[in-house]
Order: structure tokens, then sequence, then C-alpha cells
């Protein structure tokens, strides 16, 4: 059991990364922006097609399990999922290399150094949280079982069916952190928004101008269709995700419009075994799954539904160590899907911020000694 939670990657941001900056550590990743004297040396050295003096960071994935605006924790000293960190950066790399062959949009990755990380450059955020949904599942379930027939000024049909698929693919996007000033949308963050919301406020979401919300919607879909088509191949459905926008400037200084954060991944998605739901039954090859088993668990499951409880939630996910075999089999099915999606094995590390930190030297002269 010890020799497997040494395994884990629960912390990452102690690691020695040459920086001039504070660690920005979130949920899951951990960001280290690099001086402008290493940023410019690797654009140099690397050859990478960004402009000369854009900053870049490196960015370490951890094996951090969140939910519920939570991080949980198992018994014997388990601080995360093994394999999870892994899993979710090859998927991710997996659907960003498709996108690139598909002629979509590029990403803010550079470089991919580790299993665990990311050299990225950064972008100016499209301040959307742009959500797609090819299934009616989940909150919107909930909302529409309640009686609501609009999501984000779209007019859902009556009569549809708990996991039923939706007669088109919908967005219903949301506000990426507190935008200040716009005509009904609340100042607070992951705020239900309309297309009209965006359209009479484009500058405040960081568009450029109104055709971007055209060619942000057009990677939208062609983005979800890449990922739900070889998904259809392996037999899963690709049931809704988020996708996140960002500006970046390319070598010969043309702006463009790139896909970052991850996209398809078991955090980011629903994904469910097609075998089953023809038999009539849900099999959640993604994180929807952990998060049934924490309502299930806890006796009174409003608290990790009701915002006005998050203390309490808090301290549940603080005072209680979750049974062991519920951390394992959720890194079963991230383990699984990413083999299923990438076709290559996932290997735990024995050390792996050791391994960071020596590929980070030997390769990037980023490593503080």
């Amino acid at each position: 059991m010890t020799e497997l939670a040494n395994k884990v990657l629960a912390v990452n941001d102690n690691l020695p990364i040459k920086t001039d900056k504070p660690v920005h550590s979130g949920k899951v990743r951990s960001v280290y922006w690099l001086t402008e004297a290493d940023s410019r040396r690797l654009i140099e050295e690397k050859g990478y097609d960004v402009a000369i003096d854009a900053p870049l960071a490196i960015m370490v994935i951890s094996d951090r399990i969140s939910a519920f605006d939570c991080i949980w924790s198992g018994e014997g000293g388990m601080r995360g999922v093994p394999g999870k960190g892994a899993a979710l950066n090859a998927i991710s790399n997996h659907w960003f290399k498709r996108f690139r062959e598909e002629g979509l949009a590029d990403s803010h990755i550079l470089d991919i150094p580790h299993p665990f990380v990311w050299i990225v450059q950064k972008a100016k955020p499209v301040m959307i949280e742009a959500i797609c949904r090819q299934y009616i599942t989940g909150s919107m379930w909930r909302s529409y079982e309640k009686g609501e027939r609009e999501f984000c000024g779209i007019e859902i049909a009556e009569g549809l069916q708990k996991d039923q698929k939706l007669p088109e693919l919908l967005i219903t996007p949301s506000t990426k952190g507190i935008l200040e000033g716009i005509a009904g949308v609340p100042a607070v963050d992951d705020v239900n928004i309309t297309r009209n919301d965006i359209v009479n406020n484009f500058e405040a979401f960081n568009f450029r101008s109104a055709d971007d919300i055209a060619r942000y919607e057009k990677l939208l879909k062609e983005g979800f269709n890449v990922i739900s088509d070889d998904l259809a191949k392996l037999d899963q459905i690709f049931v809704d995700t988020k996708f996140e926008f960002g500006f970046v400037t390319d070598k010969a200084g043309s702006e463009k419009l790139i896909y970052m954060d991850e996209v398809g991944t078991p955090d980011s998605s629903r994904i469910w075994d097609a075998a089953a739901y023809r038999e009539g039954s849900i099999v959640e090859n993604s994180k929807e799954g952990f998060r049934q088993f924490l309502l299930n668990y806890f006796p009174d499951p409003d608290i990790l539904l009701n915002k006005d409880r998050m203390q309490e939630r808090l301290a549940l996910a603080r005072d209680n160590e979750l049974p062991l075999e519920s951390l394992m089999s959720l890194s079963e099915t991230y383990i699984g899907i990413a083999e299923k999606i990438t076709g290559e094995k996932i290997v735990l590390a024995d050390d792996p911020k050791a391994d960071i930190v020596a590929v980070l030297r030997e390769q990037f002269d980023l490593i503080d000694d």
C-alpha cells in the first residue's frame, strides 16, 4: 500500500523549477512561469512557433482527485488516484494532436517533456467555459425534470427522457471567472449565459470582434465531433464536455484562437460505454462515477450539492478518508479509458517527482540546484 501511495504525485507546487513568480496551484495542475530569459532561450533553442517575447510556463499535473470543488483522499495515505495525472495528460495530448491533424486549431502546449508535464505558452483566455451536450443528463436533466425548458437561451423540446440523445448538439456556455458590468449576467463565477450575452458583450469575454464568436462555435462543434466520432469507433459515447479557448501570437506576429486547458478527458467530459447504453444501463468511463459514489457514500448528499453548505463540504473532504477500493476503481477507469483512446500503456513511475526534476534539468536546464 505505501509503495503504491509513493507513486502518487499529490503535491506538485514544490518542484525546484526556476521561476521568479509565485507558483499558481489549481485543483489538479500547478503552473511555474519561467523567467523572461529562460522563455526566450527555449523559444530560440527549440524553435517554438511563438513570438520571441512570449511568456512560457511549465505546467505540472498531479494525481489529486477533485470533486464537488473539494480535494479527496483515501485510506493508508493515498492522497490521489494512481495513474490519474498521466492518463489525463495522455488523453488531452491525443485529442490536441487529432485536432491539428484535422486542421482545426493548435493548443497552448509547445512541448511534452514528461507524462506529467507540459511546456505551454501564455494565452489570453476567452472568458467562457463552453459546454457541449449531446445527451440530456446530470444537472441539465435535474433542471429539466423540475420543469425548466430554456437553457442558455435555447428552448428544449417537451417529452425528453433521462439520458436520451438530444435532437442536436447543444452549446450551453457559462462564465469563466467573475465578469463585471454585463447586463443580466451576475458577477459570479460559472454563471450560465446565452449566445446573445456573448454577441452583445464580446469584448468582455476577450473576443476581438463579433466574427470570433462564429470561429469559437465552429471549433467547439468540430472538436466535439472529432472526439465523438473517434470514441464511437471504440464503442464509447461522448456525452458532454467542456472546452476552453484563448488567443496567442505566433512567430510571424499573427494572432490565432487555440484550444487550451484539457480536452475530452474523464475530468472534463462524460463518456459512456455504448454496449451498456444499448442494454439500457449507464456505465461511466469518467469522473462522474466517482461523483455518484460520493453522493451515495455520505448520508446527507445535500452537503455536496448545496453551494450554501460549502464549509460543511470542505470539512467532509478534510475529515474523511475514503475507502481505498473507491480510489482504485477510479484509477482503473482513468487508466482504462486512456489506454483505450491512445492505444498505449499508462506506466506508473516509482518516483514521478524525481523523474520530472531529472528531465527538466537535463533537457531544458530549468532546475534550481
